[in-house]
């Protein structure tokens, strides 16, 4: 597969819908997620662009991050003990909860958008960077069955923060390096862009 075609999955975050996942139930994720609610919002949209939307996002890739912050393969001194008493059953639960909910979608910034727009549909073959659209899809719902998460929607200034994490090694969850390689090689206006792209995306 080209390098184009491979931009790896993002973020954090705090976005594939499925209703249950892996014997996850949503109605019971939807109790169980009133712990999360401080910070990722009733219904999984965040109101602090700190924190990701969780609202919509696959419910594959939510397990596969809660499971990688209990086992403190992804570090964040939030998450960590959030996650720690969570039983399987209790991610899988949360997983489908989310996973049936609607993210918000906000708006990009204008002067950002072609910049934008850009890197995420064609990245930036001159440096190595790869098209966010191969792995993400061209609305940004992302790929369940890979584990490539959705970002449509996600606030920019999280989506920044996640790109940054992998270009200085501080997060190294991506699989076969994807996320690491692309944003080793993206300018600090590129991840600014593009995450202010990623924010209006649907």
């Amino acid at each position: 597969m080209s390098k184009p075609i491979v931009f790896a999955a993002v973020f954090s975050l705090a976005i594939g819908v499925s209703p249950a996942f892996a014997g996850g139930d949503a109605g019971a994720g939807k109790t169980k997620s009133a712990t999360c609610a401080g910070c990722h919002g009733m219904d999984g949209n965040s109101a602090n662009p700190d924190w990701p939307n969780l609202a919509g996002q696959g419910a594959a890739y939510t397990e596969q991050q809660l499971k990688a912050f209990q086992a403190g393969k992804r570090q964040n001194a939030t998450m960590a003990p959030m996650a720690a008493p969570l039983a399987e059953q209790d991610i899988a639960d949360l997983a489908a909860f989310y996973s049936t909910q609607t993210v918000k979608v906000g708006a990009a910034e204008k002067s950002l958008v072609e910049d934008g727009q850009k890197i995420y549909r064609g990245g930036n073959p001159a440096s190595g960077v790869a098209a966010c659209i191969g792995c993400h899809g061209p609305a940004g719902k992302g790929n369940p069955a890979a584990k490539f998460p959705a970002l449509s929607g996600q606030h920019a200034k999280y989506v920044e923060t996640q790109l940054n994490a992998f270009k200085a090694e501080e997060r190294d969850t991506d699989v076969a390096r994807m996320m690491r390689n692309t944003a080793s090689n993206m300018t600090e206006h590129e991840i600014k862009a593009v995450a202010s792209y990623i924010q209006g995306l649907h």
